[in-house]
């Protein structure tokens, strides 16, 4: 396929835009180096943690270890996508969204080398609503831009990644690795490390946002897209919390299974509501039902 010319040599970046906003922001504050982290104290920490303590942290651990990893490799339909559409700006802000996913994805693995000093696989951790989640419902819907690139299809992908993986299911990760680390003041180098994630992450949530928003303004009718695949993941997303908590009792570190639920659903709920408000009033659909 031949080019017509270059955005670059023709009308410049529109560096106003709110991509090339993110492409900034992406460029200051994403420059962190996981080899840089100082995991030396972690180690102390995690030896004097009882054994349910630390099966608890290593789950959490191997969760997000694989989900990095998932994430990483499924992008990449995304970003084909948009090149093919000619949206510059947005493309330059993706180069920099895989860049951060490839760093958390080598971020949790030196963690689990060197803290945890874990010898074997870990997949026993990956529960079956985690497997649907990240076996099933995250690469189906990325892979399926690769024939499909319509409004719809990227609405299902952006849904699935943005809103709900990131969105909802990373964000409560981290309230719980919060409730975890910070309130014990233990592990200060995974404490910087997740800090920084969860950094990289609101960029990623905010260009989820900015994808999905896009669209619906472009065709409201799309909104019944994107409630169908939230109403379908939100249940199994939930459901991940608690399997995650039946091993245990009583539970670790104090926490409680409804407080991490809670969250999840109003991290959910947050993102709707975001969502919502970008279109034009006529076009506001019914609010989803309150997740149980």
């Amino acid at each position: 396929m031949s080019r017509a010319g270059f955005a670059t040599t023709g009308e410049r970046l529109q560096r106003n835009s709110p991509l090339m906003r993110l492409y900034e922001k992406a460029k200051k504050y994403g420059c962190w180096n996981p080899s840089e982290i100082d995991f030396a104290q972690d180690r102390k920490d995690w030896r004097r943690l009882a054994p349910d303590e630390q099966d608890l942290l290593l789950r959490l651990t191997a969760l997000f270890q694989a989900g990095e990893e998932a994430v990483t490799l499924d992008l990449l339909p995304l970003i084909m996508v948009i090149a093919a559409e000619g949206r510059l700006e947005e493309e330059l802000f993706l180069t920099t969204f895989l860049f951060e996913e490839g760093k958390h994805t080598d971020f949790f693995s030196r963690a689990l080398s060197e803290v945890f000093e874990v010898e074997g696989g870990l997949d026993h951790y990956h529960t079956p609503n985690y497997r649907y989640v990240f076996y099933e419902a995250l690469p189906e819907a990325l892979a399926a831009l690769v024939k499909d690139r319509s409004p719809a299809a990227q609405v299902r992908a952006a849904a699935t990644y943005n809103m709900v993986v990131e969105g909802v299911l990373a964000e409560t990760g981290y309230y719980a690795y919060a409730r975890i680390l910070e309130e014990h003041d233990l592990m200060p180098g995974i404490q910087r490390g997740v800090g920084h994630l969860r950094q990289d992450e609101s960029r990623h949530i905010a260009y989820g946002l900015h994808l999905l928003s896009r669209h619906l303004s472009d065709d409201p009718s799309l909104w019944s897209v994107l409630e169908t695949q939230m109403k379908c993941l939100l249940p199994p997303v939930i459901e991940v919390i608690a399997e995650s908590f039946l091993p245990y009792d009583p539970v670790p570190f104090g926490l409680v299974e409804a407080d991490l639920a809670m969250y999840a659903a109003g991290q959910f709920s947050k993102r709707m509501d975001q969502l919502e408000r970008g279109l034009p009033a006529v076009n506001k659909p019914d609010r989803l039902s309150q997740v149980r």
